[in-house]
């Protein structure tokens, strides 16, 4: 199964006399998991063990092109499982998803080498942005960057969401422009905004409901969570152009809450 496409239709919940709505593709969501978290687990072949993995907690950074870039030293088990079998898998979970079943994550297969001397200096760069604190140790002699070149991904949304992305289609894949304000927006919207969440779900998804909650928001649209009369259900509402930034987000929001209005 290969990555959905753009305008892969939303799911059973979406109003059935709406037109499709569109969805980011798994790899850019891929994308923006491995974002937005910071500690993923790295299962390497054990050399202790033949033939069994072996899991370790472990901060990862990322490069332009999303491979997942180590700061490790020769010391720990699974620098020494790589240096003996470069294959190895990263899975990253989202965080605070609620039920674990129900909460996205990804998992990355590829080989895992020492970064190239040529590139240690940006690797380092775009590793200490995220993890300050490893400037304490990023110098000693047994520690080393590290650096993963992806072979294949899979990614899980959630229930019955879920689908294999090519390497290819992960390197151009592109975290989301409001992958850092997203939270915020939601409990804006949520806290503030909730009869016009209704609004929102009538205008743009047909289905009249006595409670609407944001879940979710993406450069596309945004995903509802609405109590109705038969009961709950999910609906994805396009937003009327793409975004690329949270103000443009907002200018959307609120012309689509005036078209609602209007209706």
């Amino acid at each position: 199964m290969s990555s959905t496409p753009a305008g892969k239709h939303a799911g059973p919940g979406s109003a059935s006399n709406q037109p499709a709505v569109a969805e980011t593709t798994y790899a850019d969501r891929a994308r923006t998991l491995l974002y937005l978290n910071r500690i993923g687990t790295l299962s390497t072949h054990s050399r202790k063990q033949p033939g069994f993995p072996f899991g370790s907690v472990m901060p990862y950074g990322l490069d332009e092109s999303g491979r997942p870039t180590f700061l490790i030293s020769t010391m720990a088990m699974h620098t020494q499982n790589l240096l003996a079998d470069a294959h190895a898998s990263l899975l990253v979970t989202q965080a605070d998803g609620g039920d674990p079943l129900g909460a996205a994550r990804v998992t990355l297969v590829g080989k895992v080498a020492r970064v190239p001397e040529s590139d240690v200096a940006a690797t380092r760069k775009l590793y200490l942005e995220r993890y300050a604190n490893s400037r304490n140790w990023v110098d000693y002699e047994d520690f080393g960057f590290y650096r993963m070149e992806v072979v294949d991904v899979y990614f899980v949304g959630g229930f019955g969401v879920m689908g294999w992305v090519s390497a290819p289609e992960y390197s151009g894949g592109r975290p989301d422009p409001l992958v850092e304000s997203g939270p915020r927006m939601i409990q804006h919207m949520n806290n503030d905004h909730a009869v016009a969440l209704k609004l929102l779900a009538h205008a743009f998804a047909g289905t009249e409901s006595e409670e609407a909650v944001m879940t979710s928001i993406d450069r596309l649209g945004f995903y509802l969570r609405l109590k109705t009369a038969e009961g709950p259900r999910g609906v994805r509402i396009a937003f009327i152009r793409e975004v690329s930034s949270p103000e443009e987000a907002r200018s959307v929001l609120i012309e689509m809450v005036d078209q609602a209005r209007n209706r």
